[in-house]
């Protein structure tokens, strides 16, 4: 009774309050378990920003949501950062390790630096930095997913270069040891170091730690040691080497598009380098050097090295067979070099083909094709002419073998007569055009009057019954084209001996036979 009673006043009270204008406390304050963090304190007094009325599996969303600008969602999502790595935070509640209604200044994120496992982040410690304490990454008062990942974000004021070499430390320096450098020069950098500049120290080339914008030709570090002042080029590499300035190796067949052989090799250098640098490019045609010792005063052209060698200038050894792409044989062995190179010698390309030379002796004119050789030997125009008709696109065979040229070139002009029977034949044709112009189709050349042609195979309609006795002119009655072409049906040719005036359709063959068209045959 006394419980009861107790009760029944809290409950006035309670009601008393909420209904006070004085009261700014609603119930959810009343059972709240404990007041949350300073930095939650303004929603403190709206439950529903944190929390989802009866329903546990929203407020993780709830939290995600409010924490969007801390980028936690996307890191679950991209399998980065602690809350993408660490398999718990990725489907675990929130609340289930940041415990909140503990007081202003609890700690709900809980980190405990000495068991954290670092692996479970986007920077995996190895090394020295295994070692280092949590302060010297991450600053106070920041957050730890803040801290730089680069090496020089950490390590600017170490930076013995000045920012010279760059910012990707790693390239040089290792985590074992700030101070061991591992640099390899050939593969690490666009100059591979070589002979003596292996033993040099860096500041040699680097000069008050200058690493970048340097030149990687040799006269940008040895224009002071240039003996020539410049004359010969500034390309040294073409005479030193990197074993030793003072060592001299150019080799002009290697090291050159011209190998000095013959007497070449025994003139100096000036005599074809007149002017002040050796790296000046020069012409290395015969004639650059020789125009004044050519006696042909340039009708035989200007590469004279189709003529003569080095060994020796007054010495021809030019071979038309081997040189060019016509050998000289018969006739053409005999004649001097004037008569077909009536000009310049190289200047003017001569063709190949024998009407360039010979169009004032050609009969046929232009109704034959330039190639004269199909007829004709080189021995003598008029000796030997032969022709093989086998290489045309008509071979001669049966009578067409034995019948002369005349029979159907009937002018000089070869190439233009037709290769169809009907070209020749015409005059021949006993059918007047109704069988077509493919005379091949029955006729061969062996014989006009040898003919086979199998009307069932070729012209697919089989010649039975009364078809049989019947000539070709009975169906085939008028000229056609290059191709025969009549009906096969029934119909294309007994459409007036059709008595039924077509009232059963043009099947004739549905109730007659090819052997007697007045008695009908019994259909299948």
């Amino acid at each position: 009774m006394a419980y009861r009673l107790t009760l029944r006043i809290s409950v006035l009270v309670i009601l008393a309050c909420l209904s006070s204008n004085t009261a700014a406390i609603s119930i959810e304050t009343l059972v709240m378990p404990g007041m949350v963090i300073q930095d939650h304190a303004e929603f403190e007094k709206n439950c529903s920003e944190c929390h989802a009325a009866f329903s546990k599996n929203l407020q993780r969303d709830l939290c995600l949501n409010c924490h969007d600008h801390n980028q936690i969602s996307e890191d679950i999502d991209a399998r980065k950062g602690f809350h993408g790595l660490f398999p718990q935070a990725r489907k675990a509640e929130c609340s289930s390790c940041h415990t909140e209604h503990e007081g202003r200044d609890a700690d709900i994120v809980g980190l405990d630096e000495e068991t954290f496992d670092h692996k479970f982040t986007d920077f995996l410690l190895s090394d020295s930095h295994v070692t280092t304490g949590c302060n010297g990454c991450h600053e106070a008062d920041e957050k730890y997913r803040s801290a730089v990942s680069a090496c020089f974000g950490c390590h600017e004021d170490d930076d013995n270069h000045g920012g010279e070499l760059g910012k990707e430390c790693e390239n040089c320096h290792k985590e074992t040891n700030w101070q061991e450098a591992d640099f390899d020069h050939d593969k690490d950098s666009e100059f591979a170091l070589t002979g003596a500049h292996m033993e040099n120290e860096c500041n040699l080339c680097h000069v008050n730690q200058k690493y970048t914008d340097l030149g990687k030709d040799c006269y940008s570090c040895h224009r002071i040691d240039d003996t020539h002042n410049g004359d010969n080029g500034t390309t040294c590499e073409t005479c030193h080497k990197t074993t030793a300035w003072d060592e001299s190796a150019f080799n002009h067949a290697d090291e050159s598009d011209f190998t000095l052989e013959g007497k070449h090799d025994e003139i100096p250098c000036e005599s074809c380098h007149t002017g002040s640098k050796l790296d000046d490019p020069l012409k290395m045609e015969c004639i650059a050097c020789h125009r004044s010792d050519d006696e042909h005063q340039g009708l035989n052209g200007e590469d004279c090295n189709n003529c003569h060698k080095p060994t020796k200038w007054a010495k021809s050894i030019f071979n038309h067979k081997q040189d060019t792409e016509f050998p000289l044989l018969g006739q053409h062995k005999e004649q001097i070099c004037q008569a077909c190179h009536k000009g310049s010698m190289y200047d003017v390309q001569l063709e190949v083909n024998c009407l360039n030379c010979h169009e004032d002796d050609n009969i046929h004119k232009e109704d034959q094709s330039s190639d004269c050789g199909q007829c004709h030997q080189e021995s003598g125009w008029n000796d030997n002419v032969i022709f093989d008709h086998d290489f045309t696109d008509f071979p001669l065979i049966g009578l067409h073998a034995v019948a002369p040229c005349e029979a159907c070139h009937i002018f000089a002009g070869f190439h233009d007569t037709g290769n169809r029977c009907v070209d020749c034949h015409a005059d021949d044709d006993l059918h007047k055009g109704r069988l077509g112009e493919e005379c091949n189709a029955c006729h061969n050349p062996n014989d006009w009057q040898l003919w086979v042609f199998d009307h069932e195979t070729e012209a697919e309609f089989m010649l039975d019954g009364k078809h049989t006795d019947l000539t070709c002119r009975s169906c085939h009655r008028s000229r056609s084209g290059s191709r025969t072409e009549i009906p096969k049906q029934c119909a294309g040719c007994h459409r007036r001996d059709d008595i039924h005036s077509g009232q059963f359709g043009s099947d004739c063959g549905r109730c007659h036979t090819t052997g007697s068209f007045v008695n009908p045959g019994r259909p299948e």
